[in-house]
């Protein structure tokens, strides 16, 4: 049985879609066979396995609302067993065009069940916004992984999106996870980090990873060469914590 984890946050600039397209960097580099699922209107994750946005015929947006198989969709990347569905421009209309479909939130959900077990794992990266992408990615999902910046302001956001988790849990998607939190943008040096993990690990507890992901330039510069880091840096920091990180994710799920 394949696993389908969406991994989220409601604010932007949290290393979401680094953490998607790394996870499933590494995950593959175990030799899991991984699909990537791109549910952001920006297509970060896209552009970050190298795919260009603008020379798409088709995207996820197809599958939500033109009903097209996702199976035609879903297009291998240079990383050794890690497949996509990219996002493109026209995605960034679904959410007003959905409103007018029926079940219009399970939408997702009815794809990917059709194709969940020809992968071990299924990563969908989400739009930082509750809304109906959000909505049918958590839906789809078995398990909610959040990325948290260790930063002033997490905290209030971790609030917000873990009662947005219990809703969909509530009235969705009574089978929906937690599958972890991931601390990200982690600088040791710094009396806030150490602060954000305290708190966050008190609060959580084993529900949040051990491995954290650290501030790192070469994180930063690898979607801009179209790579996850496993690719353009695998010696640097980020890369040993992603290493690290789809290994408890494995360990984690047996």
């Amino acid at each position: 049985m394949g696993k389908i984890i969406a991994i989220a946050n409601q604010k932007g600039g949290v290393g979401k879609t680094t953490t998607a397209v790394n996870l499933s960097a590494y995950l593959g580099a175990k030799r899991k066979k991984v699909l990537l699922c791109d549910m952001d209107p920006q297509g970060n994750a896209t552009s970050g396995f190298g795919i260009d946005k603008n020379k798409m015929e088709h995207c996820i947006y197809d599958a939500l609302i033109n009903d097209m198989p996702l199976s035609v969709l879903i297009q291998k990347t240079a990383t050794k067993n890690v497949s996509i569905v990219p996002a493109g421009q026209d995605l960034s209309g679904a959410e007003i065009e959905l409103v007018e479909e029926t079940e219009r939130e399970k939408k997702l959900k009815k794809q990917l069940d059709l194709v969940k077990d020809d992968y071990d794992y299924t990563i969908i990266d989400c739009p930082p916004a509750v809304g109906l992408l959000s909505l049918n990615a958590l839906n789809a999902a078995d398990s909610l992984l959040i990325t948290l910046q260790c930063e002033f302001y997490a905290l209030e956001g971790l609030g917000k999106v873990t009662g947005t988790y219990q809703l969909v849990k509530q009235h969705m998607n009574p089978n929906l996870t937690l599958e972890g939190i991931v601390l990200t943008m982690y600088d040791s040096r710094t009396r806030l980090s150490l602060e954000v993990e305290e708190e966050v690990r008190t609060h959580f507890k084993e529900k949040v990873f051990k491995t954290v992901i650290p501030r790192n330039i070469r994180l930063s510069e690898a979607p801009g060469f179209g790579m996850s880091i496993l690719e353009y840096d695998p010696k640097s920091k980020g890369a040993l914590a992603y290493q690290a990180l789809a290994k408890e994710v494995i360990r984690r799920n047996g």
